[in-house]
């Protein structure tokens, strides 16, 4: 089959490789421009443009794709079937009716449960203990077409966001190329999302990630999880901003207020959570500093029993 290819990060390199180690022809790539990227900002191509380019395979990065003139470059295509994985805009009813065999997507979620912009982050924020990959017809609404395949995967109860999403990007690539086979064969059965049980998981924002040491101390540890790599769970030590990169639930009670410091040893900071837990935070960042274990971050910090993390 020809197929033309929407991607843009690094969740739809692995979808791409397979497509172009199978015996099914690319006859295109589309990704969104060239921006900033990353901590200095600075303007850089997407993963998936960085492989079209090293394979020599045609590329469109429009700013709209309503654009007349990417209907018309997608038609001198010709393609069969469109794929998308992570492309990172919705696309017109107009392109997904272009190639004959319509277009199909793989979303890093078990539809219809985090339909939407950040399924991983939120699985992991919630606390499943499950996430897994599905193969979907595109349709207008987002995320609510047919499913023709998935694949599951155990989250692990310290597993962050990103060693997941890692994982589901090479198992979703898999997956799709198997589908590709089955639609060329005419030998795919769908079966249609229970909208009565969809969920919806919208993008992360930087301001989700101010702890609030109210909440249980697994609620905690599931968001510092969820929101690695970016933007990271934070609170505030002495007014100055701290990124908490990894953590641990322990089990012994206390009766301090939420976000005291109730211990600090070697290894970690402890602090009091909402209904009587602690979590140790075993890695952190000030803000303009670089990631450290808290053994190094106290050799140059001070940080003593009865301090307050405040929000």
């Amino acid at each position: 089959m020809r197929i033309v290819f929407f991607g843009t990060p690094q969740f739809a390199v692995p979808t791409l490789q397979q497509l172009l180690a199978s015996r099914h022809a690319v006859t295109g790539v589309v990704t969104q421009p060239d921006r900033p990227r990353g901590r200095g900002q600075r303007v850089s191509e997407s993963p998936v443009k960085t492989l079209a380019v090293a394979r020599g395979l045609p590329l469109l990065q429009p700013d709209r794709l309503r654009d007349p003139a990417v209907a018309e470059a997608l038609r001198a295509w010709q393609p069969d079937l469109g794929v998308v994985a992570a492309y990172g805009k919705l696309i017109p009813e107009s392109i997904l009716a272009l190639p004959p065999h319509g277009m199909i997507n793989v979303h890093a979620s078990l539809l219809p449960k985090y339909r939407g912009a950040a399924p991983v982050q939120r699985a992991v924020i919630d606390g499943e203990t499950e996430t897994g990959v599905t193969i979907m017809r595109m349709e207008k609404m987002l995320d609510a077409g047919p499913m023709l395949a998935k694949a599951r995967r155990p989250i692990g109860p310290d597993e962050t966001a990103d060693v997941i999403e890692r994982d589901l990007a090479v198992l979703g690539a898999g997956l799709l190329v198997a589908v590709v086979d089955r639609l060329e064969a005419g030998d795919v059965e769908q079966e249609l999302q229970d909208f009565m049980v969809c969920s919806y998981a919208p993008k992360v924002t930087k301001e989700e990630g101010l702890i609030d040491w109210t909440l249980p101390a697994s609620y905690i540890h599931n968001r510092v999880r969820g929101l690695y790599p970016w933007p990271h769970a934070y609170t505030y030590l002495d007014g100055v901003r701290l990124i908490v990169l990894k953590t641990r639930v322990e089990e012994a009670p206390t009766d301090a207020q939420p976000g005291t410091v109730v211990d600090v040893t070697g290894d970690a900071i402890h602090v009091a959570t909402g209904h009587e837990g602690r979590l140790a935070l075993e890695r952190v960042q000030l803000e303009g500093g670089r990631p450290m274990a808290v053994r190094d971050f106290l050799a140059g910090h001070r940080v003593t029993r009865g301090m307050a993390l405040t929000n």
